[in-house]
């Protein structure tokens, strides 16, 4: 596959069936399928066409010798790979969803994201509310970090109809995702839709009160310890305590103070 980035990790998506395979080195569970029919409600056209399964899912994926450790330090690894093509006027996407509170630290835990293969935007917003705060729509492509903040609403937009999707992502261990306030909304607070150009335009979604959006390419990460260019498994492998923030927010309390993404 072109423009693919080299994650550090031995991982292969397979379009039919969609999921995974994964390396002798590596382990991984049965990807979860998520269907049109389960994300409807939360598309601006819940009638629309599309394919039947919009993404693969598989949490918990990592190289057999750090099985213990990821446990010991409360990290997941995840892998999801999108279908091509779109959802009537909108790309393939999530629903969105806000990540509930682990029990562990009592916090809604960040998540860490790298683009593997297409073109992603990892739109987000920094309340479910009626006021949605500030909202990013961060632009990513294979090899890109996207850093999600604690307590913020997001989904994964897929950028490239003609091509699969596919990014890994660090999450807490006692991941949960909390659905309520987007589907109170019938969505998140801005569609994205493709006009008459094919080009990607956002629209307002008038269930939440007014606010602008920024669209920006990723941000500079150093101040969690994020190296440019490099995998973010091959990070933990080289300095596993880069990631306690993950799993522990509260270490990077000041960062999340007004956090740009």
């Amino acid at each position: 596959m072109k423009n693919t980035f080299d994650t550090g990790i031995e991982i292969q998506p397979v379009m039919n069936p969609m999921g995974f395979i994964y390396g002798d080195e590596v382990f991984g569970p049965q990807a979860e399928l998520r269907r049109l029919d389960d994300i409807r409600h939360s598309l601006m056209d819940p009638r629309c066409d599309g394919p039947d399964v919009v993404y693969a899912i598989a949490m918990d994926v990592g190289k057999r010798h750090h099985r213990q450790l990821l446990h010991e330090m409360h990290l997941l690894y995840g892998v999801v790979t999108y279908a091509a093509g779109r959802l009537g006027r909108e790309p393939v996407r999530s629903q969105g969803h806000i990540h509930k509170v682990s029990p562990h630290c009592g916090w809604s835990t960040p998540e860490v994201y790298e683009i593997r293969s297409g073109k992603a935007i990892i739109y987000m917003q920094e309340s479910d509310g009626d006021d949605p705060g500030r909202c990013f729509a961060v632009e990513a492509h294979p090899g890109d970090t996207v850093i999600v903040p604690p307590g913020w609403t997001h989904a994964t937009i897929s950028a490239s109809p003609d091509e699969p999707l596919t990014f890994g992502a660090w999450c807490d261990r006692d991941y949960g995702f909390v659905y309520d306030g987007v589907r109170r909304h019938n969505g998140i607070a801005w569609f994205p839709v493709y006009n008459g150009q094919n080009e990607l335009e956002w629209l307002a979604n008038p269930a939440y009160r007014p606010s602008e959006l920024t669209v920006k390419p990723p941000g500079s990460y150093e101040a969690l310890g994020i190296r440019r260019g490099t995998p973010i498994y091959t990070l933990f492998e080289d300095r596993p305590d880069t990631f306690r923030f993950v799993s522990n927010p509260q270490l990077k309390k000041d960062v999340w103070e007004n956090f740009i993404p």
